[in-house]
């Protein structure tokens, strides 16, 4: 394996680590700590579906699999299993801990035999009432075709025995936590709370399902499969690019299954019989597992009043340009603002929709649509609009991973409505953050900008933290034209001057901006290169990085998740230090600062620096050129570089060890919150 590129797949579970230290991190609150449990879980599972899948795929390829990757898919695979078994020891040790610590609390979660008489009335009543009609027992037995079973929803396996009677009958019985509450709160007793989970509702119901067969002994076993989630696209030039998405939907939910979750209390002939079934061999991920799998459901843990089990709210703090009651265009033709979410409301932008909706001279409203909220009052805004008479268009990715029924959904109401929808470019994913509101007066056209490294999503604006630059500058709002001219006009390339698009430019700009550093380095100027993103993996950039360094370049890096790069190795990394930050936010903001001899150059992104981003992706990397935002979105990195109470090493190893520097503790999600209040001049809201 290559000593100077750590492969992408393994780099990401060293990140998925770090959630998972957050989980068995003490010093969070306590159903935080079952919250991190659940995004570890759920990240695992996405990543199963996706990068796993992936890696299967190229072990087909045989030896010409190490020239896509670099490096050994077969190899990583089994490196992948075992650091999966490993956390997966973890997570169970750190799960079995805080049923303890709740326990504490006088919150318990118990079984359907540990239930005293008042519960077992509750249960039965709850189970004839909402679960018994949703359960659709399917039986097999060796010689079976198995049903499609959904991916990552949780099955009972169920085993039907009687005694003296060497055959058994098998059953399969999917847990309906799709309309259902994975944890249901019980009856209270003497100031004692109890959840149990739904499977075990069921498994106290399974008798009065399974009346018909003469049996004894009913068991039931807990199983997950996960299945290949990455969409097969045909070349058809015929078939339209949203029949394609659809029909690749479809194709997922048939998709190859990459990993199998089981209870290990499972009979070893009821196992062999599923596995062989499913067809997983010997190399495939099967995973023994405890009583309970499906962990991404404690993200929507039941909420418990005392305050000491949450953290305490960020209340949103109002940007000091927008003043509530007076228009948003009229601050933006006054000056550059940056919005800074979630610290900043989403609401800012909602506001600024809907003005540009209602005022009687803007005449047109384009945007990019990649993942919405499930109730998007940025929808509510661009229907508004239209239904007054803007002309507004909309560019709506259907290959949003997971979200592609939704926007296909989205994209139906929005044509309904009389806006014009494009859906995406064929080929490339289009995942810049790009709006542009249009206004006309006097015949004098004006335009205003939204740039962002996060979606328009207000849902995930509260917990991911992310910039949006607002401007008039016709440096920019000029170039954004033309990317919206890019879509609308058959795809044709134009020239830009100040924005940065992949695929076409993104490449050659950041290698031109890296090799400015290392002449000023060579010079005895000083250079450095400050990065603030969610990935580092491409190849090309991580080696020119390495030349940097050589050079005598400063480079500090603030990753949160894949990572390959080595860092800190003699006469090749010493000049690279990088750390990644986990805690209550999500890190999402993507920044980068050029020394550029003094005069630096800043950067806001919607691209990471992968492959992908730069070379099959439409992305956009904007300059920041008002100096007052300029040096905010430095401070706020030398904030986070301060960290030592969140912030991980990214060192060779990937320890993830804590970041240990000076004597006063700085967690830098709750400074960056302070400095953004300070920078405000306001109280947060009430």
């Amino acid at each position: 394996m290559n000593k100077t590129y750590i492969p992408k797949e393994i780099s990401w579970l060293s990140f998925n680590e770090r959630v998972l230290q957050e989980a068995e991190n003490k010093d969070v609150p306590l159903l935080e700590r079952f919250r991190f449990l659940g995004i570890y879980s759920n990240n695992l599972d996405e990543y199963f579906r996706v990068r796993v899948a992936t890696l299967r795929r190229l072990t087909q390829l045989g030896s010409k699999s190490f020239n896509v990757l670099g490096y050994s898919p077969k190899a990583t695979l089994k490196k992948v299993n075992e650091i999966v078994l490993e956390q997966n020891a973890r997570f169970e040790k750190a799960y079995t801990g805080l049923i303890q610590e709740l326990a504490r609390h006088n919150i318990h979660i118990i079984n359907e035999k540990e239930l005293n008489p008042e519960q077992s009335d509750f249960v039965k009543n709850y189970f004839l009432k909402e679960v018994r009609n949703r359960l659709m027992p399917f039986l097999f037995d060796k010689d079976s075709d198995l049903p499609n079973l959904t991916d990552d929803a949780i099955y009972l396996a169920i085993s039907l025995s009687k005694k003296n009677v060497e055959k058994k009958k098998f059953a399969l019985l999917e847990v309906p936590t799709d309309v259902l509450p994975r944890l249901v709160v019980l009856p209270e007793k003497d100031e004692n709370r109890y959840l149990i989970f739904l499977e075990d509702i069921i498994r106290f119901g399974l008798k009065d399902i399974f009346f018909i067969f003469d049996f004894d002994e009913i068991r039931a076993y807990t199983i997950k499969l996960t299945r290949d989630a990455e969409l097969e696209l045909t070349d058809d030039i015929s078939e339209s690019y949203i029949e394609k998405i659809s029909r690749s939907i479809q194709q997922r939910k048939h998709g190859n299954p990459v990993r199998f979750i089981y209870d290990r209390e499972m009979p070893g002939d009821m196992l062999k019989m599923l596995t062989k079934l499913l067809n997983f061999g010997a190399d495939d991920a099967l995973i023994p597992g405890d009583r309970y799998h499906n962990f991404k459901d404690f993200m929507r843990f039941p909420q418990f009043g005392k305050k000491k089990f949450y953290y305490e709210p960020f209340r949103h703090i109002h940007h000091k340009d927008i003043i509530p009651g007076k228009s948003i265009l009229s601050a933006i033709n006054k000056k550059d603002i940056m919005l800074f979410f979630p610290y900043h409301p989403f609401d800012h932008f909602i506001d600024l929709l809907r003005e540009a909706s209602i005022d009687p001279y803007v005449t047109s409203i384009q945007i990019t649509l990649y993942r919405l909220a499930r109730n998007s009052s940025v929808i509510n805004a661009l229907l508004n609009a239209a239904r007054n008479g803007k002309k507004v268009t909309t560019i709506v990715e259907l290959q949003a991973r997971f979200d592609e029924e939704a926007n296909i959904l989205w994209g139906n109401k929005l044509m309904e409505e009389g806006v014009k929808v494009i859906y995406g470019v064929p080929g490339l994913k289009v995942h810049a953050k790009l709006c542009l509101i249009t206004r006309s007066k006097d015949e004098i056209l004006h335009r205003y900008a939204a740039i962002g490294t996060g979606n328009f999503n207000e849902d995930t604006a509260r917990v991911y933290t992310d910039h949006l630059l607002l401007t008039t500058d016709k440096k920019i709002t000029n170039d954004v034209f033309k990317a919206f001219n890019f879509f609308n006009v058959n795809y044709r390339k134009d020239n830009y001057y100040h924005l940065i698009l992949s695929p076409f430019f993104l490449r050659n700009r950041i290698s031109q901006l890296i090799e400015n550093e290392i002449k000023n380095a060579a010079a005895g100027k000083k250079a450095f290169i400050y990065l603030k993103l969610n990935n580092l993996t491409d190849p090309e950039i991580i080696n020119q990085l390495y030349e940097a360094s050589q050079a005598g370049v400063t480079v500090r890096l603030i990753v949160r998740g894949m990572f390959s790069m080595v860092t800190g190795m003699r006469n090749l990394s010493d000049k690279i230090k990088a750390i990644g930050i986990v805690d209550r936010l999500l890190e999402h903001s993507r920044f980068m600062i050029f020394c550029n001899d003094g005069d630096e150059e800043c950067f806001i992104s919607s691209a990471d620096l992968m492959t992908r981003n730069i070379e099959h992706r439409i992305e956009v990397t904007c300059p920041v050129y008002d100096k007052t935002l300029k040096n905010e979105l430095k401070e706020i990195f030398e904030i986070q570089w301060s960290d030592n109470v969140k912030a991980r090493k990214l060192d060779p190893a990937l320890s993830n060890k804590l970041v240990k520097t000076g004597s006063k503790p700085v967690r830098s999600q709750v400074e960056v919150y302070s400095y953004v209040m300070k920078t405000s001049g306001k109280c947060p809201e009430k």
